[in-house]
């Protein structure tokens, strides 16, 4: 039978974008009234730490199952 973890996993991962995407999109009003040296940090920041919060899927979709026995 195949794993459907990572089936699981890529719909997870695509809901997991949208929010992080409409939140961060939301707070661009914000963002956008400060000087641009405030700006980009902040965009640099929120570009690399969406992945912080997958590391726990990647490893449970990527966990070799023990094989059943007969």
């Amino acid at each position: 039978m195949q794993n459907p973890r990572k089936p699981i996993a890529m719909l997870a991962m695509l809901a997991w974008l949208v929010i992080y995407i409409v939140a961060i999109g939301s707070l661009s009003g914000q963002i956008g009234a400060l000087s641009g040296w405030l700006q980009m940090p902040l965009y640099i920041l929120a570009g690399t730490l969406w992945i912080l919060p997958l590391k726990p899927l990647f490893a449970w979709m990527n966990a070799v199952e023990p094989p059943e026995e007969d």
